[in-house]
């Protein structure tokens, strides 16, 4: 079992950067590989980033490649989101999830997920 706790959402201006964290609890981690999606007003969820366990691979979804940057620290059992040049087209509701993998496979659903921290960005 892994839970799985979001934070660091909020109101930000077009520009400006935003870092989420998300903590997991359960000893195994870093068998894990963690991805961040999100769901935005009247939207579907959607795929932002994913990294493999130990964080030497990542993928993006084109919407927020060179902008946003995945990360994992194993041993805080903590993966991140720093999320540079926000639009107002990024607000949503992102979620942290877990899948039983070492690498992130796009095809397969993710097996644990966390309940969200909602990011705004407006001016």
């Amino acid at each position: 079992q892994v839970q799985l706790v979001e934070s660091g959402g909020g109101l930000v201006q077009p520009g400006g950067s935003l870092r989420l964290s998300c903590a997991a609890s359960g000893r195994t981690f870093s068998s894990y590989a963690m991805g961040w999606f999100r769901q935005a007003p009247a939207k579907e969820r959607e795929f932002v980033a994913a990294t493999s366990w130990s964080g030497a691979t990542t993928s993006y979804a084109d919407s927020v490649k060179g902008r946003f940057t995945i990360s994992r620290d194993n041993a805080k059992k903590t993966v991140y989101l720093q999320m540079n040049s926000l639009k107002p087209e990024d607000t949503a509701v992102y979620y942290c999830a877990a899948q039983a993998n070492l690498m992130y496979n796009p095809q397969g659903g993710m097996d644990y997920w966390g309940k969200g921290t909602l990011v705004t960005v407006s001016s």
